[in-house]
């Protein structure tokens, strides 16, 4: 697909633009409006593809939990099946469209690879993640940054003082969720490891209260979140802060996203699991 027309879409999802302006754009870029109309089930993420992990795998329960200290605040919580001892903690941070079943997907995977995974529902506490993604990227704006970190920091807690927790506690994120995953080690001491896939980065002058192990994953062609790189890691170099940084040359924004085949690339995507779940199971254990 041209790479003007992903690039459209990615400016049209992170709000860049009105639904009326995207497709006036996207029929210029695609020759008409019916080019433009075909073109959308491509750029769209198709959920019914959100069963890496079916929901009744064998190898996993899954349940939605309250998570303490914040009304409303709840999460998919997904666990090994008859695991035994106390097992590492991982959130999992929704993109800019709230908890949909594509992360989900990614919560109970997180849990197949041996993980109790929490998949926390930013929206939650304003009714929920809605089916419609318009709505639910009009939501996540309306969130304010001290109540994201809030409900991190909840989320946090409730699993590090979870009976079947070993006390370790990381995050993993994705786009919105990437920076949300970014500035949760900036702000929770108790992170011990974090993981953002093409997230926004934090001022520099932050980095220093980091405690936690980082890893980032970038795609290649992403420059919107790109442009934030050099800062970063000069930042934790310079802090002497343990971290890993991987870019997927010819990947895009959203490259994990396995719903979306614009943007969706295996080879990238496969390659940062493996890395994250080797990561986080080095920083956890």
């Amino acid at each position: 697909m041209d790479q003007r027309i992903i690039d459209l879409y990615d400016d049209f999802t992170h709000g860049g633009m009105s639904r009326r302006s995207f497709i006036d754009k996207l029929a210029a870029l695609a020759g008409s409006t019916a080019a433009a109309t075909a073109l959308l089930p491509i750029l769209q993420n198709n959920y019914a593809q959100a069963q890496t992990v079916p929901e009744n795998d064998p190898r996993i329960t899954a349940e939605t939990v309250d998570i303490p200290g914040t009304p409303g605040l709840k999460g998919y919580l997904v666990k090994p099946k008859d695991a035994a001892g106390k097992l590492p903690t991982v959130i999992v941070i929704h993109e800019n469209r709230g908890l949909n079943p594509h992360i989900k997907d990614v919560t109970r995977r997180m849990a197949a690879e041996g993980f109790i995974a929490l998949g926390v529902d930013y929206l939650s506490p304003m009714g929920g993640t809605p089916t419609d993604e318009d709505k639910g990227r009009e939501m996540i704006g309306q969130l304010k940054q001290p109540d994201v970190i809030t409900y991190g920091k909840a989320a946090v807690a409730y699993l590090k003082g979870r009976p079947d927790s070993n006390g370790k506690v990381g995050a993993i994120g994705f786009c919105w969720g990437g920076g949300a995953v970014n500035n949760l080690a900036v702000n929770e001491p108790n992170l011990n490891a974090g993981v953002a896939y093409y997230g926004g980065q934090p001022k520099p002058e932050d980095v220093p209260k980091i405690n936690a192990a980082m890893m980032m994953h970038y795609g290649g062609l992403d420059e919107r979140i790109n442009a934030g790189i050099p800062a970063y890691e000069a930042a934790l170099k310079q802090a002497g802060k343990t971290y890993e940084i991987y870019v997927y040359e010819g990947a895009n924004h959203a490259f994990n996203n396995d719903t979306n085949a614009a943007r969706y690339d295996k080879e990238a995507s496969d390659l940062a699991w493996r890395r994250t779940v080797e990561f986080l199971k080095k920083n956890l254990a």
